[in-house]
């Protein structure tokens, strides 16, 4: 719709006055976004109750296309990108009429191709644009029937020489195969498309929410095809096949960018291939979004306020760090300070922060890149991560001496990253002094909203319970900060929640990702305990006077809350 619409709506329905509709829609410009999206965006207009009025405003019906399972003979009588660029849905037809779903009323000419493609009237509806997103992936279902097509074909050559492996990745039937298998990874929000060579067959496997599922086996002889193609995409040697190799490459269109980082490695059976996608699209996500609670943003705030230390983040891989780096560095990205940064890969592009990407192969190391960035006249440094006992000691002794210090570390809990710097040869003056906080983090599945139900846990769950976690801390914990009452003092007096599965969620129960977390603040007591080296006992009856809540601990919170389910949480405990 144009501005002046938009502006129509929402001042004669009074959600704005024209004086904060003219601020929100400079702001909008000058970040080169349309002043809808950046409304919705900023949490300033909710998208169902603002199309409700433009329906209001056309006098036309609203409708919720989310349980609606549409005919694919109906939906198709659009085509895809006609229905993509402009957010059409055709959901019901008879013999005279077709019933359309937009988020637009004023396409006219578009209403007018339809009617004259179908030969039926359009009846034209409201709805939201996240109703229109959920059934274009209904488009993309049928990709799975394309495969079957790669599954029958039959190639007995072998092209293993340079040219003949080009050949083999530019031919019509390997670009079509290799283009669906990554447009259907993105439909399905994949992280990763893991490509797996067999003794007589192809195995590919998408991560969907942290979990690898089997999408489809294809015959071998598509192998060599997809890898050449793949390489020939990544600007890697084709005829390479001894050596691991890394790249990567972007799809760009209207609907998405997404950056691939390649990885290919070589097996038994010929070349695997692990390709990791980075939504460049999508926005930095608030430390409320992330899943901090109101005591960890307060105890973050309070750190990343202070003018120099070192604020470190820890967990296994694939766990958020750098998540969580980018979004604290998108908090301090101010015109009023240099920030730089040394990272392996660079995921994110960020406007105003000077980004720089190891190469290990010319001595780039994250040592040499954070002795450089000195010489920079850096306020903030985030360093991609500490891994090694030259790094350890630049970035501590950056952090003595007036630069706010960010970076990540492998430790599985807040505690024993104090003993990992240690190790790495930081003396614990060093790093009584210069830790501001350290933030230890996994990933749990999130329950499906719109299949959510509560239940009571049953005895044997309880008992496996108390096998895994210390129970009766948990409780306690809980009653502290008032997510349950004095009087319910076992796990198995409270509800809590699961998803039953539905078409949202295709029937897993789950939907996205959240972050659990552990927080420790470098209290005066805390850091008294790590000047006098004390043990890791004494520091963690510090940390929990000081009112550290553990990982476990926060999981069963947001469990109690109705975040995510205890499934997941024993899920990712047994790792």
């Amino acid at each position: 719709m144009v501005e002046e619409k938009i502006k129509k709506i929402l001042i004669e329905n009074e959600v704005l006055d024209e004086k904060e509709f003219k601020k929100y829609r400079d702001t909008a410009r000058e970040k080169n976004k349309d002043t809808l999206s950046y409304l919705i965006d900023k949490k300033i207009l909710s998208p169902s109750p603002f199309y409700k009025l433009v329906a209001q405003y056309f006098k036309l019906p609203f409708i919720d296309l989310q349980e609606l399972n549409i005919e694919g003979k109906i939906l198709s009588s659009i085509p895809e990108k006609t229905a993509s660029v402009h957010k059409i849905i055709a959901f019901e037809a008879d013999d005279k009429t077709i019933k359309l779903a937009t988020v637009n009323p004023d396409q006219l000419e578009i209403f007018e191709f339809i009617k004259k493609k179908t030969g039926l009237k359009p009846e034209i509806y409201v709805t939201t644009p996240k109703n229109i997103s959920n059934q274009l992936k209904n488009y993309h279902k049928k990709l799975k029937n394309e495969f079957n097509f790669f599954q029958k074909e039959k190639d007995g050559t072998d092209n293993s020489d340079a040219e003949g492996l080009r050949r083999k990745g530019e031919e019509v039937s390997t670009i079509n195969l290799v283009n669906k298998l990554l447009e259907h990874a993105i439909f399905q929000e994949a992280s990763d498309i893991h490509i797996e060579p067999e003794e007589n067959k192809t195995i590919v496997r998408y991560r969907v929410d942290g979990i690898l599922h089997n999408v489809m086996t294809l015959p071998k002889s598509t192998h060599n095809g997809i890898v050449a193609r793949i390489k020939i995409l990544s600007n890697l040697k084709i005829d390479e096949h001894r050596m691991p190799q890394d790249g990567r490459f972007k799809i760009y269109n209207k609907k998405y960018k997404i950056s691939f980082r390649v990885s290919i490695i070589p097996t038994f059976n010929g070349e695997k291939i692990v390709l990791r996608l980075l939504n460049e699209q999508a926005g930095i996500l608030t430390l409320e979004e992330l899943g901090f609670q109101k005591k960890a943003l307060d105890k973050i705030k309070r750190s990343i306020k202070k003018p120099h230390g070192e604020i470190l983040v820890t967990g296994p891989t694939g766990s958020g760090k750098t998540t969580t780096l980018y979004t604290i560095l998108n908090i301090l990205n101010t015109p009023e300070v240099n920030i730089s940064t040394i990272e392996d890969p660079i995921e994110y592009h960020m406007e105003r922060i000077n980004q720089s990407q190891i190469q290990p192969k010319i001595g780039y190391t994250f040592a040499l890149g954070l002795r450089a960035f000195l010489r920079q006249d850096p306020d903030i440094i985030m360093v991609g991560e500490i891994r090694d006992e030259e790094t350890a000691q630049i970035a501590t002794h950056a952090a003595m001496t007036g630069h706010l210090v960010l970076s990540t570390l492998h430790t599985n809990d807040t505690i024993s990253t104090i003993f990992r710097l240690s190790n790495m040869g930081i003396p614990f003056y060093l790093i009584s002094n210069t830790v501001n906080i350290i933030i230890a983090q996994g990933l749990v599945r999130k329950i499906c909203p719109n299949c959510i139900q509560s239940y009571n846990l049953t005895k044997e769950v309880g008992e496996e319970l108390e096998k895994q976690f210390d129970t009766k801390a948990i409780i306690k914990k809980m009653q502290e900060e008032g997510i349950i009452s004095e009087d319910q003092k076992s796990l198995k007096d409270l509800l809590f929640y699961k998803g039953k599965g539905c078409k949202q969620c295709k029937h897993t129960g789950y939907k996205g990702r959240i972050g659990i977390y552990e927080i420790l603040e470098n209290t005066e007591g805390l850091s008294s305990l790590i000047l006098k080296q004390a043990g890791e006992k004494e520091l963690k009856e510090q940390a929990k006077a000081d009112g550290l809540i553990t990982m476990p601990e926060d999981a069963f919170i947001k469990a109690r809350n109705g975040i995510t389910t205890i499934d997941e949480i024993m899920r990712i405990s047994k790792r």
